[in-house]
């Protein structure tokens, strides 16, 4: 089963907040994990639970797979830096990612649909593939004739830029500036939780 077509809001009850912070997720109103017992159910989590629920939390933002996110930080643990640096710039990198943070697409779950259906383009060229790396100064835009629905949903998105992209909503074109800080990326995941987690 993919990734996408899961539930995609049942580790927000899990957890107890919804990983988008969406107004309408379950978890808005029911904090706490789905079944009879729900309410009463939650304990501490061990350690080894901690690691493993961030990482989760990690996954599920992006909507990877879990082979996505072991190749990933295989290749940010190479080379010099840190490793949970690399690693969580990477996956912010990748273009789904970056149409759903220019509000292109309500959640990142639409925007890797558009992705695949081949209506995102990059520097003018069809990107098919969601976990495309995009380059800095690279402009990603939507094809308002080919695509009018999208072309609406993009236009009157309210949602919040960060400050590493530049985005035009009347033109469609977002333009990634520059590799964005840790501090800039807006996500609950305690970063090196995770990386704890695979270098157990």
């Amino acid at each position: 089963m993919s990734t996408a077509s899961r539930a995609k809001h049942k580790l927000c009850r899990r957890i107890g907040q919804c990983l988008w912070h969406d107004p309408k997720c379950p978890s808005v109103k029911r904090p706490f994990p789905a079944g009879p017992h729900g309410k009463t159910r939650r304990s501490k989590l061990s350690t080894y639970g901690t690691l493993l629920q961030e990482k989760q939390k990690l996954r599920g933002f992006y909507g990877i797979s879990e082979k996505q996110l072991r190749i990933a930080y295989q290749k940010a643990k190479t080379g010099t830096g840190q490793a949970g640096d690399k690693l969580f710039q990477s996956l912010e990198v990748r273009l789904d990612a970056l149409v759903y943070r220019a509000g292109f697409a309500k959640t990142i779950f639409a925007a890797k649909q558009y992705i695949n259906h081949g209506h995102i383009l990059v520097d003018g060229k069809r990107v098919d593939r969601s976990s495309y790396q995009v380059r800095e100064q690279s402009v990603i835009s939507i094809n308002a004739e080919k695509s009018p629905a999208i072309a609406e949903v993009a236009k009157s998105s309210n949602t919040t830029v960060p400050s590493y992209l530049e985005v035009d909503r009347e033109a469609l074109k977002a333009t990634l500036v520059r590799i964005p800080a840790v501090e800039e990326i807006q996500t609950d995941v305690q970063i090196m939780s995770v990386i704890e987690y695979y270098a157990r």
